[in-house]
């Protein structure tokens, strides 16, 4: 069984935001902090070991890379976007829980906030063909705004379009960009 990548994720969320909170003129520095996750990952990388994002839970509401397979595959192909980069979000959002909920309120493996889920015609954000369609459907939808930057489009898809729009995309969000280009990275190596 292969490690549990999302509660390292949220650990490591958790940590940010709190350090944030009591120092913040360390993280307002031009200079991005690296994310931990990242460092790990590429360490793994480099010791030649694969890390096994199929691993499935007995743990109710989780599920697999293997059981969401053709769901996955589906909106890839609907929507025009690399099955491994659907894979990495759903890791990195949800750890593949379908009943996840976040401290703002994002549910489901893809983690839409309601409004998100209503506007993209979600009526049950943990059905997790629902949940995926709407999520799949919006980061196409932020590719295709920010003309193909993937990354600019990861960011909008956890910070909002208006703070990338801004220029304010906060340093949580580019660790949220930097973790799962690097899952994503990593599944393409892989196939």
């Amino acid at each position: 069984m292969g490690p549990n990548l999302s509660s390292v994720l949220r650990v490591l969320s958790r940590i940010d935001e709190i350090n944030h909170q009591l120092m913040p003129n360390i993280y307002n520095q031009a200079e991005p902090v690296k994310s931990k996750f990242v460092e790990v990952l590429q360490d793994v990388n480099k010791a030649g070991k694969s890390v096994n994002f199929r691993t499935a839970s007995n743990i109710s509401g989780k599920t697999s890379y293997t059981e969401l397979k053709d769901v996955i595959d589906d909106c890839a192909e609907k929507y025009n976007v690399d099955n491994e980069l659907i894979r990495a979000m759903i890791q990195v959002e949800s750890g593949w829980d379908t009943r996840a909920v976040s401290n703002k309120g994002a549910q489901g493996l893809m983690q839409l906030m309601p409004r998100t889920a209503a506007m993209l015609g979600v009526t049950n954000p943990f059905d997790p063909v629902q949940n995926i369609e709407g999520g799949v459907r919006y980061i196409s939808d932020l590719t295709d705004k920010y003309r193909g930057d993937i990354e600019k489009a990861l960011a909008a898809y956890n910070a909002g379009p208006t703070r990338v729009d801004s220029g304010n995309i906060p340093e949580v969000s580019k660790r949220y960009v930097k973790n799962i280009m690097a899952i994503y990275r990593r599944l393409r190596e892989v196939g």
